[in-house]
């Protein structure tokens, strides 16, 4: 949409955006607003209220073509992407992030392999910040721009020089569970408490939860299923998780393409291999 592009900085803190850069640990690379709430609410937990921690995010696109109900039907995709960036400053100041970075990219953009500027701008924030864990969207997500904002911050994350670059990293899951993966191929991520914290977080984004998409609640139940699925013949260690994939070979070489589809044949041979062994004739 043309004229729609513009980065926005924010500091909750009101420093400088250098030193909220710089006291960054934990970092989310997300497709929308309201992605990171929704995907990397382990990493806001982790870091909300220390000292010696600090959450920060980054959004590629400006979601201006969400779907929209009630008060927000009428907006134009100018006034969905300026309430949308508004209510993701709110989310950031309910969560105490250090900082949040709007890019401002079209959903196009995104998901275009060939547009260079996004991937080497993602590249300079994160050799900034430079976090010890980072979350971003996971490459078996059915969302195509997340697919795609997944593999901006791989390709971002791979330009950078090894120094740079994160101890973890972590796919996460929101346009598809990841409960289908093995267990040797998933994380589980403690998202237990802060039940308030979290569902503010994500209801500072009015646009998405009042205008018909109630992912308030779509968080919090899946979230609960995680830790009570979990595991079939031990009783819940946790009230709340999240599972995601551990990514952090791909930093060290390993092909993304690869390393995911290996997960889903493990994941075919484990059905296979129960219905072959309770199957009659």
């Amino acid at each position: 949409m043309p004229g729609i592009r513009k980065t926005d900085i924010f500091i909750p803190s009101g420093e400088e955006a250098e030193t909220a850069f710089a006291r960054t640990t934990d970092l989310a690379v997300g497709a929308h607003p309201d992605d990171v709430e929704l995907m990397a609410v382990h990493g806001i937990l982790a870091c909300y209220g220390r000292e010696d921690r600090a959450f920060s995010a980054v959004v590629l696109s400006n979601g201006a073509g969400s779907p929209r109900n009630g008060k927000f039907q009428d907006f134009s995709d100018r006034q969905m992407a300026e309430a949308r960036m508004k209510e993701q400053k709110k989310a950031a100041i309910i969560g105490e992030y250090a900082a949040v970075v709007q890019m401002g990219f079209s959903s196009r953009a995104v998901t275009d392999p060939d547009h260079s500027g996004l991937t080497e701008e993602l590249a300079e924030l994160i050799r900034k910040m430079r976090p010890r864990t980072m979350y971003i969207h996971n490459p078996a997500d059915r969302h195509l721009t997340h697919v795609a904002a997944c593999m901006r911050a791989i390709e971002a994350l791979l330009s950078l020089d090894p120094a740079d670059r994160p101890e973890r990293l972590y796919g996460c899951e929101i346009w598809r569970s990841l409960d289908w993966m093995e267990e040797k191929d998933r994380t589980i991520l403690d998202t237990s408490g802060y039940e308030q914290l979290k569902a503010e977080l994500i209801r500072a984004h009015r646009s998405q939860v009042e205008g018909g998409k109630r992912y308030d609640r779509a968080s919090e139940g899946r979230q609960r299923a995680n830790a009570t699925f979990l595991a079939s013949h031990r009783t819940d260690r946790m009230s709340a998780a999240a599972c995601a994939v551990d990514l952090t070979p791909v930093l060290s070489g390993a092909d993304v393409e690869d390393y995911i589809t290996g997960a889903i044949d493990r994941f075919r041979e484990d059905v296979v291999r129960k219905i072959r062994s309770v199957r009659r004739g």
